[in-house]
């Protein structure tokens, strides 16, 4: 197999500092918008959205409100298909910029919307129709992010750069419960159900402005413009995907599955099983799921930054498998009712979440050609969650009230973590892969010849 050469992103150290703040920044508020609507549905949107049912049956009622939770995840393709087409078509910039505000519209007015005691069943309309927006926006978010960060980045740190946007979703968690902690401890229950619960929701407004801004101003992606000078994109980039690269597509869904439903039963079921069921105060454990989401953070960045040493493939590996062999051991230590020990089950699943997760977005990238990156990974991710995470709190909810034995959740958790373990396997290593466009790399050197002494270029293996 043949070496080719791939060009320098020409991005200076300040611009891929800009990317990396914009991607950071914008996904972490998109996420803390996403968690603030988990979190909630875990304590409040059930009595206050579904009030009928609530009072027959709570325990129903909170399978619902977790249902709630999934609905969204099931427009997240939408989003990712028209996102992913208008990304890889106008531009990874204005799609990030666009789903960026509409998360941030829908959340804040969920903030404002009116209860089922105050407007009957529209509340619960409405509510799930501002979930939907969550969803559609969500979809298309991560995968421009996600490019925008790879794209960008050196060969030797596309691992490093994409665990960027990879660590906003432990940073939007660690916003959301430490909000909901303060707003927990700082007034009473009766408060909080009444009207506190709301103050998270409207503080995406000021979240939104930053990010907004922020993204505003990042550079295209590279990659992009140099699509832009081949002039010769596909007229349908959605239509090539899957004439091409559905294995692509299917892999991606797969592998995404168990980390994005082991994550949101960290995120949502646990805070809803440890106060509901076992009776522990709110505040202490939402403090200890936000300090928790610190290693999920840490260990996301270790993900990143470990694959470009060792690859895509073998850290999701490793990740993966402790994630494997922990999944039913948690639940002993989480029924122990013990802070502490609690905080070491969350923890150390933290530790295989975030070595499966960092890798992602180079991986991600890496599968796909530059004409329908945008598409194929948008689209992958978004299946990969409605598989993964929509209905997992809600599901862990039925298994649960079914057998009264949490450890039976960490069976489907299991299961679901050897669907994921076996799809990354059966990917071929893509550290190195050329993520540019040839016909204007050969045209680039043939005008430059001396580009590849003046910037020190290695050989890379061909673009797929």
């Amino acid at each position: 197999m043949s070496a080719a050469i791939s060009l320098p992103s020409g991005s200076s150290k300040a611009e891929e500092r800009k990317v990396l703040a914009g991607t950071l920044v914008g996904t972490s508020i998109e996420w803390y918008d996403f968690f603030i609507y988990a979190q909630a549905a875990a304590l409040v949107l059930g009595p206050l959205f579904l009030a009928p049912v609530s009072q027959d049956n709570p325990g129903l009622a909170q399978i619902i409100a977790f249902a709630t939770i999934g609905i969204s995840f099931l427009f997240r393709p939408l989003g990712a298909v028209v996102a992913g087409h208008l990304g890889d078509k106008l531009g990874r910039k204005q799609m990030l910029v666009f789903t960026l505000v509409m998360m941030g519209a829908a959340t804040a007015l969920i903030g404002v919307l009116p209860t089922y005691a105050q407007i009957g069943v529209w509340a619960p309309i409405l509510l799930v129709f501002l979930r939907i927006l969550q969803g559609f926006s969500a979809g298309g978010e991560w995968g421009g992010a996600a490019l925008m960060s790879v794209e960008h980045a050196p060969i030797n740190k596309r691992g490093f750069f994409g665990a960027f946007p990879q660590i906003g979703v432990p940073i939007g968690m660690i916003l959301a419960t430490g909000v909901l902690w303060v707003l927990s401890t700082s007034m009473s229950p009766e408060a909080f159900n009444s009207w506190g619960w709301r103050v998270p929701f409207l503080f995406s407004i000021v979240l939104i402005v930053v990010g907004f801004l922020i993204r505003r101003s990042v550079e295209e992606s590279p990659v992009f413009k140099e699509m832009q000078l081949r002039k010769k994109e596909s007229a349908a980039p959605l239509g090539q995907l899957f004439k091409h690269n559905t294995r692509e597509v299917v892999l991606a869904a797969l592998i995404f599955v168990a980390n994005n439903a082991a994550g949101y039963l960290l995120i949502a079921f646990f805070l809803s099983y440890t106060t509901r069921v076992l009776g522990m105060e709110r505040p202490p454990v939402l403090l200890t799921t936000t300090v928790a989401a610190f290693g999920w953070l840490i260990f996301t960045l270790i993900g990143g930054m470990l694959s470009d040493k060792i690859g895509r493939v073998r850290t999701f590996q490793i990740g993966y498998t402790m994630v494997l062999l922990w999944v039913i051991p948690m639940w002993f230590l989480i029924d122990s009712r013990n802070l502490f020990l609690f905080f070491v089950a969350a923890f150390v699943l933290t530790i295989g979440l975030g070595l499966s997760y960092g890798p992602q977005s180079a991986l991600y990238a890496e599968m796909f050609p530059a004409n329908v990156r945008y598409s194929g990974v948008s689209i992958g991710y978004a299946f990969g969650a409605i598989l993964g995470g929509a209905f997992a709190p809600m599901i862990a909810e039925a298994i649960f009230n079914a057998t009264g034995v949490s450890w039976h959740i960490g069976v489907y958790l299991a299961v679901a973590t050897l669907v994921s373990l076996t799809a990354v396997t059966l990917v071929k290593e893509t550290k190195g892969v050329d993520l540019h466009v040839k016909e204007v790399h050969e045209e680039f050197l043939r005008e430059h010849p001396e580009a590849v002494k003046e910037f020190g270029l290695a050989g890379e293996h061909p673009a797929k």
